[in-house]
Parts: structure tokens; C-alpha cells; sequence
């Protein structure tokens, strides 16, 4: 991936992001797990994997993202853009797994997704449904 998150996560954040999450509903559209340093994000439905994300320590403590891959198949994944998919990782992160509001991200990916579509606005709670899912116990 060319773009990647400018986030750095707390220690704290990363022992929870190790854990991963899996999902419990047919509403929810992500598996995520981790493998040493490397943060594997998949869809639930398919069990394909769409990014893989490598953490590295941060300058000052936590850690960031240092490089990432996601999937280039066309017929797998239909990736609308180096952007859209940079949020889309940092999203799932936060959203799914941390179980953050992540409200700037969350409105960073219904004008991304309106762009990607040139549909116009579409409703932010359709976008969101659609592409991140929902969480258990939120």
C-alpha cells in the first residue's frame, strides 16, 4: 500500500489488537487476527484476506503501521483507491476491533465511498453497514 495510517497505538491498544476479533453475526463483515507483528484483516463471509498490516514500535512508544499489502485481484477485492483503502484498514482497527466510535474515519469513508460511486450522498448508516458491518456489543 502506498498510503498508510498516521496513527500510533498505545501499547495498551496493541496487546488488545493481538487479540484480534472475530465475527459473531452475519452483520458483521471482518475477521481480524494477528500473527507476531503482523495483522492479518479478513472478510467474514468469504474468509479472504484483504489487507495484511505490519506493526512496528513507534518513535516515543506505541506502535504504528509500517508497511501493509492489500489485495490486488479485481475479482476478490475492488479496491476504490490507495485512500480509501488506508481508511478502511485504520477503520476496521479502530472501529471493529478496538470498538472505537471512530467518528472522523467513520465520515471519511461515506464521502470516499460517495466519490468511489458517483452516486451523489449516499446515507452514511448504508455505507457503513455495507462495508464495515457492525460490531458486537455496540
Amino acid at each position: 500500500m502506498s498510503q498508510l495510517p498516521d496513527r500510533v497505538w498505545a501499547e495498551e491498544d496493541w496487546d488488545r489488537i493481538r487479540l484480534g476479533y472475530r465475527s459473531q453475526s452475519m452483520d458483521e463483515k471482518w475477521n481480524v487476527f494477528a500473527e507476531g507483528d503482523v495483522l492479518f484483516i479478513h472478510r467474514s463471509w468469504t474468509g479472504r484476506g484483504i489487507y495484511e498490516a505490519s506493526f512496528a514500535p513507534a518513535a516515543g512508544g506505541g506502535r504504528r503501521i509500517a508497511s501493509a499489502v492489500v489485495e490486488a485481484d479485481g475479482e476478490r477485492y475492488r479496491s476504490a483507491g490507495d485512500a480509501y483503502d488506508c481508511l478502511m484498514m485504520e477503520l476496521v482497527v479502530s472501529a471493529i476491533v478496538l470498538g472505537e466510535p471512530a467518528v472522523e474515519l467513520r465520515s471519511g469513508l461515506v464521502e470516499l465511498s460517495a466519490r468511489a460511486s458517483g452516486k451523489g450522498d449516499p446515507p452514511a448508516g448504508v455505507v457503513e453497514h455495507s462495508v464495515l458491518g457492525l460490531r458486537s456489543g455496540s
